[in-house]
């Protein structure tokens, strides 16, 4: 892969907190906060960056999801997914959007939107009981 094709693809941020997923107002509804990743940044990276902009919340992006759920270290084809934890409780001032156009979702709630299917599994995965 190039650092041009790097440059266009999409990260999506799957930013869970005690059983909640964070979920933003898109234009085709509820969606993972998401963006494209800058030059040369890693994916994790992104998903930090995009979630702070977006939410102004600060979150870790720890782990890259597969297709089938389970969290790796390395590369991943296609859009990447990164799960990050929370890491600050209230949001910066400095988001781009309002506390109106977030939602944080319980997982069973979230498992039944329109989410992708490597995030539907993970969530199922680590549903508190």
């Amino acid at each position: 892969m190039t650092l041009e094709q790097t440059a266009r693809d999409t990260v999506e941020a799957v930013v869970v907190d005690d059983g909640l997923l964070l979920l933003v107002d898109a234009p085709n509804g509820w969606g993972l906060p998401s963006g494209p990743p800058e030059l040369a940044e890693r994916p994790q990276a992104t998903a930090a960056r995009v979630v702070y902009e977006l939410t102004g919340y600060l979150v870790d992006g720890s782990s890259l999801l597969e297709a089938d759920g389970e969290t790796v270290e390395g590369p991943v084809a296609g859009p990447s997914t990164v799960v990050c934890r929370l890491l600050s409780d209230t949001p910066s001032a400095e988001a781009r959007l309002g506390a109106e156009r977030l939602r944080w979702t319980p997982f069973a709630e979230a498992i039944g939107t329109g989410l992708p299917e490597a995030v539907r599994q993970y969530l199922e995965g680590h549903t508190p009981l």
